[in-house]
């Protein structure tokens, strides 16, 4: 099944205070590591729509991902309209794909392992949605189908994408996955203490100490 991603990041980060994009995690910033997980997760193409500040974002982005890995699309109108036309944008602008993961840019703390077990899910069942769920819970990233794209472009109501999830309730697959980055969306500087928190743990347990370097043969 080719897969791609689409990333949404055209907000104006007004409950943090500070533009969340460009926010450092490690040495990468938030967008980055956005981006490279949903890469990790088995995404072939990955496309981020900005918006606010957009050339700075995008700076960093065409520094560090190659133009046939990562594409950079903007919302114009990102100060009077919601991720849903922000989705369409990016959608409309997505290579040609079997189905796609959906993710906002501020969650940069899901495992890779979360975006294959849907992605097993989907094509295990041949839904047209497959989220991950955790403690019972639907979470982001959802992978949705092509099936889908004409059913979200056309959509212009009240609810945004949760009503036109409701269009495929009888063809959505869920699957139960252990990872608290499922959790980690970034919009107050509480939740960006947390984050740096749970990502500083989450790295002295998997990778505990760096291996002693080898000399050149």
């Amino acid at each position: 099944m080719k897969v791609n991603g689409l990333i949404l990041a055209a907000g104006l980060s007004s409950r943090m205070g500070s533009f969340k994009p460009l926010m450092p995690v490690g040495a990468e910033t938030l967008i980055e590591r956005s981006t490279q997980s949903m890469l990790s997760g088995g995404a072939r193409h990955v496309t981020v729509v900005l918006g606010y500040r957009a050339a700075e974002a995008e700076t960093v982005l065409r520094g560090r991902f190659f133009p046939q890995r990562v594409s950079i699309v903007r919302n114009p109108d990102y100060e009077s309209t919601d991720m849903l036309a922000s989705a369409k944008i990016g959608i409309a602008a997505l290579p040609a794909c079997e189905a796609f993961f959906l993710l906002p840019g501020d969650m940069p703390a899901v495992d890779s392992e979360t975006f294959w077990a849907v992605r097993a899910a989907m094509q295990s069942t041949g839904a047209s949605l497959a989220f991950p769920t955790l403690e019972g819970r639907r979470k982001h990233p959802p992978l949705i189908s092509a099936r889908c794209v004409l059913s979200i472009l056309a959509f212009d109501g009240p609810g945004g994408l949760r009503e036109v999830w409701r269009q495929y309730a009888g063809e959505t697959a869920e699957v139960a996955v252990d990872d608290a980055g499922c959790l980690f969306d970034t919009d107050t500087p509480e939740d960006y203490r947390r984050l740096l928190r749970y990502m500083e743990k989450k790295q002295r347990v998997r990778y505990p100490a760096p291996l002693p370097m080898q000399s050149a043969i």
